[in-house]
């Protein structure tokens, strides 16, 4: 058995985990299509006539699966190798860019830009707001931007556990562990992964920090932005929503 440390954000996400990804998060019931129509939907309400959308921290390209059906010209960007390997393979045709969410520059504009799956948390706040107003510089007016937080101060939990074990038609099997601890306003979580498939047992673990932010945070960085931004609840996953319209 081998053991393997990765830190966040310079490994975030190695190949091994890329693989692991949409094994484990789908098993646990996350609706990658459900998700993007409902994302959609939020689009369409501000900007009926929306024909092209940038996913921001794109990941393995699962959201932009569905939302290349909705919206003819999509694109992705993601910092990481390896998630981006995964999206490119099951994109084929489809733009997915190397880039920093805080600090990139594609040359050109959209309908619509997106930030799932709590992404910009990885960043520190004035990260955050750096992302913002990096991603609203590429909507046309009256452009739509949709961002899904972590969650706020008043609904993080310290000391929270999270486990899944999932088997694979393939007879991989992966198990999953993962410990959450709030400090100095940011939430830690270290994640432990078992792998059994035919070649053996591995071990591998993922340390990942992310920002515990105000809802007031993100409500300031739109308006920085110039971007007039609503706040829904439930959101996706029970993280809440944000959606901000450029003036």
């Amino acid at each position: 058995m081998t053991r393997t440390a990765f830190t966040a954000r310079s490994t975030l996400f190695d190949t091994e985990h890329a693989r692991l990804f949409d094994r484990v998060y789908t098993a646990r019931g996350k609706d990658y299509a459900a998700e993007a129509g409902a994302v959609a939907q939020h689009i369409r309400a501000h900007r009926p006539d929306a024909r092209s959308l940038l996913d921001v921290g794109c990941g393995t390209g699962e959201h932009l699966r569905s939302l290349k059906d909705i919206f003819p010209d999509v694109e992705g960007l993601d910092l990481t190798p390896a998630m981006r390997e995964q999206a490119t393979s099951k994109l084929p045709g489809v733009p997915i860019h190397d880039g920093d969410m805080s600090d990139f520059a594609l040359g050109r504009t959209f309908d619509a830009v997106i930030c799932l799956n709590s992404s910009i948390a990885f960043l520190p706040l004035p990260g955050l707001t750096s992302a913002i107003a990096c991603m609203a510089r590429h909507l046309n007016p009256g452009g739509v931007l949709v961002v899904e937080p972590w969650y706020s101060p008043e609904r993080a939990t310290d000391g929270t556990v999270v486990g899944d074990i999932v088997r694979g038609d393939d007879g991989v099997t992966v198990a999953r562990v993962s410990h959450g601890v709030l400090r100095d306003g940011r939430h830690h979580l270290e994640t432990h992964f078992i792998v059994a498939d035919a070649d053996g047992i591995r071990h591998c673990t993922d340390d990942q920090v992310m920002g515990v932010y105000r809802r007031e945070d993100y409500l300031a960085a739109f308006a920085g932005a110039g971007c007039d931004a609503e706040y829904w609840e439930e959101g996706l996953a029970g993280r809440g929503l944000f959606v901000a319209v450029r003036r």
